[in-house]
């Protein structure tokens, strides 16, 4: 299926804001009703976006600690005019984080619906 380059700013967009603390970013790349999931550790944690937003903005930035930028978009697949998936690896310093994110396309644009993570730390 082709891939547009409508998905790959999105993720682009996602990233970026990851690294630099964005939340505008953020606003612009999630959809206001997604859903935030890890188990890492064994234990379940759900966030909505407005809790994750809340952690981005009480925390210090990678690119504010000056830490390398370490993006990776493992695949990225359009499944159909309105799903897509991405599995990103990327850093937060001591931990190293795999996300999946899974996109829908509404009212023209990609947008996050939801992110399921894992990471590992790594010293």
């Amino acid at each position: 299926m082709h891939m547009s380059s409508d998905l790959r700013k999105a993720v682009q967009t996602y990233l970026d804001g990851l690294y630099q603390g964005d939340t505008d970013l953020f606003r612009e790349v999630f959809h206001p009703e997604a859903r935030l999931f890890s188990a890492t550790g064994g234990q379940l944690t759900a966030l909505s976006l407005a809790q994750y937003l809340d952690i981005v903005l009480g925390r210090p930035s990678p690119a504010s600690r000056g830490d390398t930028r370490r993006d990776e978009i493992v695949s990225l697949v359009e499944a159909s005019p309105t799903t897509a998936h991405a599995r990103l690896r990327n850093a937060y310093h001591p931990k190293f984080f795999t996300d999946d994110l899974t996109f829908i396309r509404i009212d023209g644009a990609w947008r996050i619906i939801a992110k399921v993570w894992h990471f590992d730390l790594v010293s």
